[in-house]
Order: C-alpha cells, then sequence, then structure tokens
C-alpha cells in the first residue's frame, strides 16, 4: 500500500474514533464525563486535519 493510502486510511480511522466519541458523549449521564469526550474527539479531529494539512503539502501536484 501506499503512502498515501496508509495516510488516508489513518486518517478514516481518527474520524471514526471520533464520531464513536462524539456519539458516547451524546449517551453521557455525567456533564463532565460529557465535556471530557466532547474534548478527546475534537483533539483528534484537530490532529487529524493537522496530519493532512501537512501531508498535502509533501505530494506534488504533477
Amino acid at each position: 500500500m501506499s503512502v498515501a493510502g496508509e495516510s488516508g486510511s489513518r486518517a478514516q480511522q481518527m474520524r471514526d474514533q471520533a464520531q464513536k466519541l462524539e456519539q458516547a458523549a451524546e449517551r453521557a449521564t455525567d456533564p463532565a464525563e460529557r465535556q471530557r469526550l466532547k474534548d478527546k474527539a475534537r483533539r483528534i479531529l484537530d490532529q487529524n486535519k493537522m496530519e493532512n494539512e501537512r501531508g498535502s503539502r509533501d505530494v506534488d501536484p504533477m
């Protein structure tokens, strides 16, 4: 598998993980736990975005 394919797969895994955390946050009854889960999901998405931006600079358009 190519490096781009591996990073794409990792990006999808990170998005899936963040979505699961968001869903868990919606089910959480404790407000502190809900916020912790939402914060963790947001950090994962932010990290994913940074990795995607960094990776896109490494790709030659032609």
